[in-house]
Order: C-alpha cells, then structure tokens, then sequence
C-alpha cells in the first residue's frame, strides 16, 4: 500500500507538470516557536528546562486539484516538539498523503483522510492542532450518491500515531437518506427529514497472556434530523459491543450513547436544548492505550466554550466510561429603542450546562465495580448517578453605546469536580464566579483598541485570579496587545503571568512575536484536553497561505 500510494503522488506530480494550465496548486504553511528561560517564580530551572531551549512545531501543506482530481501531502518537522505536545511528535516526515478522484458520483480517497459519520459518537477522524491530536486514517475511503438524496460511506484504515500508525485496523459503512430530496412527493412538503445509520468494526489481534479478548469489536449506530420551519429536532443513538481496553480497567461490558437536540430560530430570539447519555463508551484502535490516542469516536462534551483567559481554567473534558448531561441555551436581542435595548439594541446569551456520572451497581455481591475482567456493573438507562461532574451557568449582555464603542459583559458561575475530571484529589469540588468586561473602541478608521478586565473568585484550588487585557488594532495589518494574569488569592504564591505581543498582517501571511510566562493547567477544545505545561519564554508564529 505504501509503495502504492507513493506511485500515485510521483504520478500525480507528473500530471501537475504537464497539466498544471488545467488545474490549481494550493497549500498553507506553519511554524510555532518558542524559546524558554528559567523562572524562579515558577520553578523552572535549568534541571528542568529541554535540552535544547529553542523548540518548534511547523508543519506545510501542498494540495493540487483539477475537476474531478486532486492529491496532496503533508510535511511535519518537530525539531523538537513544544512542551505540553507528547515526545512522541519529535521528529520529521510525511505524516499525511492523499489521491483522490471523483466520477460518476463516485468518490475515492487513496492515503490519508479524515471523516466523521452522523455526529462522531460511532466514528470521527479530524485534526486540532493546539491539542496536538490527529488521528487521520490511512487506508480508503468511498462516497456514492447512487440516486438524489442517498449518500453512502465506506472506509477500512489504520489509524495515525504520532509518527507511526495504530496496530487496530478500522472498517466503517455510514448511509445518509433525506427523504424529501429522494421522494418527489415530500419535496414540496415543509417539514424535512433526514435519516442515517453507521456500521464500525476494529480489529486487533488478541496477544493478551491472561484475557481471552474480543479480536473484532462492532459499533453500530441511527440517527434522524428533523427540520420544520423555525424548528429542529434530532437524536442519535450508539450501541457498541463489549470492548476491554485500558480506558474502561478491561471489564467486559457494552457501551452505549444517546444524544438528543432540539433548537428553535428567528430573527432576535433562538433557543436549544440538548442532552446525552454516555455508558462505557471509550474506543480506541488500540485497546491498550488510554484516553484520546487513536480514538476512533468522539464524545461531545455539551458545555460552552468560553474564549476568555479566566473562563478556560476549569474547562470539562468528556468522561467516556459513564456521564449524563444537558445543556440549554438562550439568545435573545432587546429591540432598539427600548429601554434597555437602547439606540441599537442588546444582545443577550444565557447558558446552562451539568453532567452527572451514570448510575452504576455491582453484578452481584462478590464482583466490584469496574473489576478487571469482569463484566463490570449493572445500570439503569435512565437514572443519573448521585456525583456531580460540572455545573455551569453563563449570562453574557452586549450592548452597542454609540458608533464607536462597544460593550460585553459575562457572568459565569462553575462547579468544577477536579477529583473525577482531571484527579486533583485534594482539592474536590471547585466553585467559582467570574466576572468579565470587555470593551471595544474605534478610534477612528482602521484603528481599534479593545480591553478585558476579568476576575474569578473561588476558595478552592489556587484562589482568586485577576487578568487585565489591552489590545491596539490597526487594521488590517498590525496589532499589539499587552496582558497581566495575577493569581493573587493563592495561599502558596501569588504569581503574575505578563505577556506582550504583537503581529503583522501582509495578505494570507502572519507573523506574531511573544514574550511573558504561560500557567500551568488544562487546555479543552469539544471536552477533548491536554495539559499545558508552565513556562516563561519568548514565541514566534508564523502562518502563511497561498
């Protein structure tokens, strides 16, 4: 298959150089550096500081494409990887080469290619590079439309790890229906439908000295989306067969997922409400690994993402081996004119998000919960469980005072479980309040200032923080922001993070220049998380694309 796969790119090379008149070459460039210093405050010394102190990850993307053709690659140079990124990322080559071609309403993709089937709780392969995750396939991949409104997915791959590929091998069908599109008797009709179901298979050999382990482990999935007018409702349900892993202690029990959605939309108010239920869920490639290495699916964690410093420091990461959990939303806009809509009118955004840990009870009197080798517990569908996971409650006002000024005020109130999110046993239920003011002022053409005052109060963990923010614009070309994050409420040490940027804007091309210290904590893009390491250091990004 390699040596394949590395024929079709010299092939497709040479099509480029006879037919590049008829096609398009295109791609994008990054590199993300940084130097680090020692920092007494922090306890960074030169003990633990890498070897080497200048670190970057970059990587280049070249696609070619015509009509119904296009293939590309993808050359990553860790030299070595920043710190917070496993060392496994250490290190130089193609991590990512495609062909694809389109016929016919056939669909091939030969290499690397990411996918998601319904809303990825069965199966989803995408890249976030500031969590430093790609879990791309490499394999093949089919799409057909046979008839208007039928899509049909098929896949088989192995999954990336880092520099190499996971051991399981993955087979997937999804098909999608939209029965108004494939019936000419409902294509009038207000009220669309959408129908979809997905079929997964890993296989990894059984190599285990004293488990007899499933080698084939089946996922199966349905879903439906309804749209009538201003409204939308949708659910999917995941059922997957017992699949000893590392995540779930190898206890052999089945997982199962439900998500629902319903949301309603016109113009100055909307709302939407969704809810989960996760059970045994985790699904790797590899059922030796833990957590998000090579995995196959992803779990949605139904909670807000925040943009704010002080709002990220306790973000919630999914719990695949058991959680129940709702979030509902509010937006509304104040008419102009009113009282408190004013002039322009006012923008409000209310969320509400929990999770809870399922119900779960032991088989019988002499097999514990979650026993390795055992099949692990009873639950009730239905029940939530008596631990709470995360609880939180956001209120965000934005009001335009005149043509030139802008405000946004949030409230958001957290209860953070450390112990079951991210195992900070000493310090359990973590309650905080934060405060934010932003302000946005045109001074005049092109030229912007923006400012953040931000405060979150608690008792547990590390106290109270404060953060002030300045940022100056000069559109569309440069920016400068100079910032300060004070952990003033901590017992221990009260330590100031400060960091001065500034950035340059030249058509697709960035370049930002940093300097200041970086916290310690936990980084979460979706409930998908790393630990970001504390560090003070002077960066460089650079991004370009063409």
């Amino acid at each position: 298959m390699k040596n394949l796969l590395y024929g079709l790119l010299f092939c497709s090379g040479s099509i480029l150089a006879q037919g590049i008149q008829n096609g398009q070459v295109s791609g994008n460039f990054q590199s993300n550096s940084q130097i680090y210093f020692e920092d007494a405050d922090l306890g960074i010394t030169s003990e633990n500081l890498p070897s080497e102190v200048f670190l970057t990850n970059s990587f280049a993307n070249i696609i070619y494409s015509t009509k119904n053709f296009s293939s590309g690659i993808r050359y990553e140079a860790n030299q070595n990887a920043l710190l917070g990124f496993d060392k496994r990322y250490n290190g130089e080559g193609i991590t990512y080469r495609y062909v694809q071609f389109n016929k016919d309403g056939l669909d091939v993709t030969l290499g690397n290619f990411y996918e998601q089937f319904g809303s990825g709780m069965i199966l989803r392969a995408y890249e976030e590079r500031n969590l430093g995750y790609d879990n791309a396939f490499d394999g093949v991949r089919l799409k057909y439309s046979p008839i208007k409104g039928i899509y049909l997915k098929s896949l088989v791959g192995r999954q990336r790890l880092y520099f190499d590929k996971a051991e399981g091998i993955v087979r997937g069908i999804d098909g999608e229906i939209s029965l108004n599109e494939t019936f000419t008797a409902l294509a009038e009709t207000k009220t669309q439908i959408l129908l979809g179901g997905s079929f997964v298979s890993k296989f990894q050999k059984d190599l285990d000295p004293i488990y007899i382990l499933p080698e084939n482990v089946a996922s199966m999935a349905g879903r439906f989306n309804i749209y009538h007018g201003k409204w939308n409702m949708g659910a999917e349900y995941v059922y997957k067969y017992n699949d000893p892993s590392a995540t779930n202690n190898f206890i052999y029990k089945e997982g199962q997922a439900l998500l629902a959605n319903l949301s309603y939309s016109q113009r100055g108010f909307g709302f939407s409400i969704a809810a989960k239920r996760i059970d045994n869920m985790s699904s790797n490639s590899d059922r030796n690994l833990k957590g998000q290495e090579v995995s196959i699916n992803y779990l949605p964690a139904l909670t807000k993402q925040h943009a704010y410093t002080l709002a990220t420091i306790y973000p919630y990461g999914t719990i695949a081996n058991g959680e129940m959990g709702l979030q509902a939303e509010l937006n509304y806009k104040v008419k102009k004119g009113s009282l408190l809509g004013g002039k322009y009118g006012m923008g409000v955004i209310a969320n509400f998000s929990n999770a809870y840990n399922i119900h779960k009870e032991q088989i019988d009197a002499f097999t514990s919960i979650n026993e390795t080798g055992t099949l692990g517990y009873n639950s009730d569908f239905f029940k939530v469980g008596d631990e709470k996971f995360f609880q939180e409650l956001s209120i965000e006002l934005s009001r335009k005072i005149n043509r030139k000024i802008k405000l946004v005020g949030t409230f958001i109130n957290t209860h953070y479980n450390s112990t079951a999110i991210v195992g900070y046993d000493y310090h359990g239920m973590i309650k905080a309040n934060i405060i934010v003011l932003e302000t946005q002022y045109k001074i005049k053409s092109k030229h912007s200032i923006r400012t953040e005052l931000q405060h979150l109060s608690t008792k547990e963990h590390e106290g109270n923080w404060a953060m002030g923010l300045v940022e100056y614009t000069v559109s569309p070309h440069y920016f400068f922001a100079i910032q300060n994050l004070y952990n003033y409420g901590n017992e221990t040490k009260k330590i100031h993070y400060p960091n001065i940027s500034a950035g340059y804007n030249k058509g697709t091309t960035r370049f930002a220049l940093g300097y200041g210290k970086q916290r310690q904590g936990i980084f979460c893009v979706g409930g998908v998380c790393r630990e970001v390491p504390k560090s003070n250091g002077i960066s460089l990004s650079i991004t370009s694309s063409f």
